[in-house]
């Protein structure tokens, strides 16, 4: 029996200032992008724990604790329903931990609801997301530090999303590689609204196939019933697993690992990455009975249910996959962008070049540069570089419609254009005209608002970026153009 005295020495865990503890990091402001990094649940490593130590001893051990609160002031994002920001975190732990850690031990300790988020669907329809508040969020990155590590050993190798170092590209590349052997159909398997749907019985079953630890179970099982604020107003939860707290990708592995042993035991090949599944066939008559009994599988074993508008057998360069497509050349299967994704990318940047945008042009490049690099980032696994073409002539021409129609009156056009190097003679054919995008495509604007025009600007190539890349993938000893063999 552990006595009164160890319990309240246990609860008395502070948390040392910022300096003290050696972590000056500054906050991520809020916000989704697209990454092919590894899951940041360990990707670095986390204080061990001895054997003889039980789980949940190992989850608030201080070094845990403190790993955890480094993760989570270094990811930032948005408050929770109590308003308060990672910023303020480390000030409250140090005046209240003491007597959060009390309620943990007793039992007694209840997370706060979450706050729903809804994010659009490229697609249609929107995301729902469920916002911890930051003192939770502490909670569940300390469980996940601890648990990923029991799970992890068990997990398919053919399972890639938010495991420790695998990435989307993990999974693309290993897609592609089944294609080239031969198994030229896809069938993909959509769950119909899954971080929404789990049931809690069946998920807490699975965990504790692993997890043991009572008070563990109990604090999980707690966080999934712990409601969502929907406009000021509390709403039960009877099942689903909220996206967005540090512990729900673990959870949704650990509820989908079922579905990754059965097809393991019938000799598939397939790459999933959360709840997106993708299984490769050699014909579109066994991807068709496949989707079928695998559908059954998930719904009686699971309780899950297929969407069967976006579920399909088709050829994998008719289907999307991580936003990639694949095509074909010299009978080999090669990546490429998703035209749902390039599209996506032409809607964004025709928002930040929109020609009414008012403000300076190089909030306008700085803003454009922020986006381009991360999407080139994501998407430098594509073996088309036409498409980067493409886009940063669609973008420079963007640009110079928007300049043009900034210039308003004919005078200001013409004299703009002499500045920048156009004779008088040529630059009153470029003042004149009443389509700014007609006009962005003529010879005289284009020479003053030319390439060396941009670079001088500051407006990163989207090309060169995209080249710059590759090379380095090459470098690095990656595939750069050549398919997977």
């Amino acid at each position: 029996m552990e006595s009164e005295g160890s319990r309240d020495e246990r609860g008395r865990q502070t948390f040392p200032d910022r300096d003290t503890a050696g972590c000056a990091k500054a906050v991520k402001p809020p916000g989704n992008s697209q990454r092919a990094e590894p899951s940041p649940a360990l990707s670095e490593e986390v204080p061990k724990a001895t054997e003889e130590t039980g789980v949940w001893e190992r989850v608030f051990q201080r070094d845990n604790l403190l790993h955890a609160l480094e993760r989570v002031e270094r990811n930032g994002g948005s408050p929770g329903i109590d308003g308060m920001t990672v910023v303020e975190l480390r000030p409250y732990l140090k005046q209240h931990w003491m007597e959060i850690r009390v309620a943990l031990d007793a039992g007694t300790y209840r997370p706060k609801p979450v706050l729903r988020c809804e994010i659009p669907k490229p697609g249609g329809g929107v995301r729902l997301l469920g916002i911890p508040t930051v003192t939770d969020r502490l909670i569940q990155q300390a469980l996940a530090q601890v648990l990923v590590p029991l799970f992890e050993p068990g997990f398919s190798d053919s399972s890639y999303g938010f495991r420790p170092g695998r990435r989307a590209h993990d999974a693309v590349r290993r897609a592609q590689t089944y294609i080239n052997e031969g198994y030229g159909w896809v069938v993909d398997i959509d769950l119909e609204k899954f971080f929404d749907r789990v049931n809690h019985d069946k998920l807490m079953a699975r965990v504790a196939r692993v997890v043991k630890d009572r008070r563990v179970l109990k604090l999980i099982r707690r966080y999934l019933e712990s409601g969502v604020m929907v406009n000021g107003v509390k709403v039960e939860v009877r099942e689903g697993t909220p996206q967005g707290g540090p512990i729900s990708p673990l959870l949704a592995n650990i509820m989908l690992d079922d579905l990754d042993q059965e097809l393991e035991k019938r000799g598939h090949r397939f790459v999933r990455y959360a709840d997106d599944c993708n299984i490769y066939v050699k014909s579109q008559r066994a991807g068709e009975r496949l989707l079928a009994s695998i559908g059954r599988f998930l719904e009686q074993k699971l309780r899950l249910k297929v969407n069967a508008k976006k579920s399909g057998v088709d050829r994998p360069s008719k289907r999307k996959f991580l936003s990639f497509s694949f095509y074909w050349r010299q009978g080999r299967a090669l990546i490429r962008v998703a035209g749902e994704a390039r599209d996506r990318c032409l809607e964004r940047l025709g928002q930040l070049t929109r020609r009414s945008r008012s403000g300076p042009e190089v909030e306008v490049i700085r803003a454009i540069n922020e986006y381009t690099t991360g999407w080139v980032g994501y998407f430098r696994l594509s073996d088309t570089d036409w498409v980067f073409q493409e886009l940063d002539r669609w973008l420079r021409r963007r640009l110079r419609q928007m300049l043009w129609k900034r210039w308003k009156r004919g005078r200001t056009r013409y004299r703009k254009l002499v500045e920048l190097g156009v004779p008088s003679g040529l630059a009153a054919l470029g003042a004149g005209g009443s389509s700014p995008w007609r006009m962005a495509a003529t010879p005289v604007v284009n020479m003053a608002l030319s390439n060396v025009y941009w670079e001088r600007e500051g407006l990163v190539s989207i090309t060169e970026r995209y080249r710059q890349l590759r090379e380095s993938l090459r470098t690095a000893g990656c595939n750069k153009a050549r398919p997977v063999v």
